[in-house]
């Protein structure tokens, strides 16, 4: 009988225990930007979940246009978290309540973390790809290497630009437009070439599925001492790194620094 009553008791604690115990949360987070069948985050975040047994979903939202944000948020009220792709990391800044100082020093957001009090929300721009991009360009530095051009001045070259900067290398910005301060493709000749060894593709060009495309450089001007960063990894080999490397270039593509970024992501949601 007291064994009985015991066992009753047992089941009525956990009975109460379950039946009050509130649900635990699944946090969300997200991509934006347009389009993104290039994008490799979700399956990247959604692995490191289930991996780790995190109780959390990564989804991609593809917005035509940046206005579109807040009736996002709208939609997904328990967003933990966001990624910016391109062509949104200079044009959400706008929506930002507050930036971190890497954010405002590069004029890019690529995160967005969530502060809620109450009802009241509040957006916070950080900018994850410097670190992603600076940790992964560090080991391939060289003597030789000191100068670099930067295909490209959207906010991905803001970021590198900025890195490059912490890391004490000169750089010139390239543009298909004439800008004061920015070379054109056109002006690029055998002496640049020779005098900036780090070449970074930061422009679209040979993205998949355009993969037959890549920027208009002098390639044959190109030898073993320069290395040529594509921060684009779909495909694993664009046809700037493989032009780059028939002229025996050292080449990298933008999957490392993904990851790293990411990874710094995931410490801005969660400190």
């Amino acid at each position: 009988m007291l064994y009985l009553q015991s066992f009753w008791h047992t089941t009525q604690i956990k009975a109460l225990i379950r039946n009050n115990m509130a649900p635990i949360k699944k946090k969300l987070y997200g991509l934006i930007g347009y389009p993104l069948g290039h994008s490799f985050s979700q399956m990247f975040f959604n692995q490191k979940f289930e991996a780790e047994n995190i109780s959390a979903e990564y989804l991609n939202f593809e917005l035509p246009d940046i206005g579109d944000l807040m009736e996002l948020l709208s939609e997904y009220p328990l967003l933990d978290g966001l990624n910016v792709t391109r062509p949104y990391k200079e044009l959400v800044i706008p929506y930002m309540d507050e930036m971190d100082e890497t954010a405002s020093g590069v004029g890019a957001v690529n995160v967005i973390k969530f502060y809620r009090k109450g009802s009241d929300l509040r957006l916070k721009g950080y900018n994850s790809d410097v670190k992603g991009f600076s940790d992964s360009l560090l080991p391939l530095i060289t003597p030789a290497r000191k100068k670099a051009l930067i295909l490209g001045t959207g906010g991905a070259a803001k970021a590198v630009a900025y890195s490059l900067k912490k890391l004490g290398i000169e750089y010139k910005l390239v543009s298909r437009t004439a800008k004061d301060g920015v070379l054109t493709y056109e002006q690029l000749n055998a002496e640049i070439m020779n005098e900036y060894k780090i070449i970074i593709n930061t422009t679209p060009l040979g993205m998949y599925p355009h993969v037959d495309e890549c920027p208009a450089i002098p390639y044959s001007d190109l030898t073993a001492e320069h290395l040529c960063y594509d921060l684009l990894y779909n495909p694993d080999v664009t046809l700037f790194m493989q032009r780059s490397a028939e002229y025996g270039a050292e080449t990298k593509n933008g999957l490392e620094m993904l990851m790293l970024q990411a990874f710094e992501s995931w410490d801005i949601w969660n400190k």
